[in-house]
């Protein structure tokens, strides 16, 4: 989202984007996980990537993600879903 919105953006800012460009947001923001502030219903899908304050742990986890990706490629399977991805 760094080529439309600041990269040090407000959750607000960003999930309002994500929204405008009808797209599903990937996130390294633990707080999108909060599904009473953010109810997956709500958006097209909130993917939040769960290092918790590890970013060495991204090399273990974006196979995970990647794998995923690949067998559930259609838009829609992730409208209104959260998943939070973990190692």
């Amino acid at each position: 989202m760094g080529d439309y919105i600041p990269i040090e953006s407000p959750d607000t800012i960003v999930i309002a984007k994500a929204q405008e460009l009808n797209t599903i947001l990937v996130s390294l923001n633990g707080e999108f996980a909060d599904i009473v502030t953010y109810p997956p219903s709500s958006y097209q899908g909130i993917i939040s990537l769960q290092l918790r304050n590890h970013p060495e742990i991204i090399p273990q986890l974006m196979p995970r993600l990647t794998e995923y990706l690949s067998l559930h490629d259609s838009e829609e399977h992730y409208r209104g879903k959260l998943l939070l991805v973990e190692v």
